[in-house]
């Protein structure tokens, strides 16, 4: 897959080189157009169309439904405590 890759790479790196240096010349013979569209916007009707039809309504019914409890519990929970280091006094300079 890797030397596919690598095959396709270099092919294109050669059309650049040679498109580049002049060696490859494309030719178009004739300018391309955009084709012609005309729409119609004339007035008229919807067409007649026939539909079924959708009822909703509602209905009492019995079922299952899952209940939460919550209730207060004791757990420990981990704490953390942060003291500041003592300051440090200043090193006298060494004399020279």
């Amino acid at each position: 897959m890797r030397a596919i890759l690598v095959l396709l790479g270099l092919i294109c790196l050669g059309a650049v080189v040679m498109f580049s240096l002049g060696m490859l010349r494309v030719d178009v013979p004739k300018e391309g157009m955009m084709p012609t569209v005309s729409v119609n916007l004339s007035g008229g009707k919807l067409p007649e169309v026939k539909t079924g039809s959708v009822e909703v309504t509602t209905t009492n019914a019995t079922v299952a439904v899952p209940t939460v409890e919550m209730k207060n519990t004791t757990v420990t929970l981990p704490t953390i405590e942060v003291k500041k280091a003592p300051a440090a006094s200043p090193t006298p300079a060494p004399a020279h």
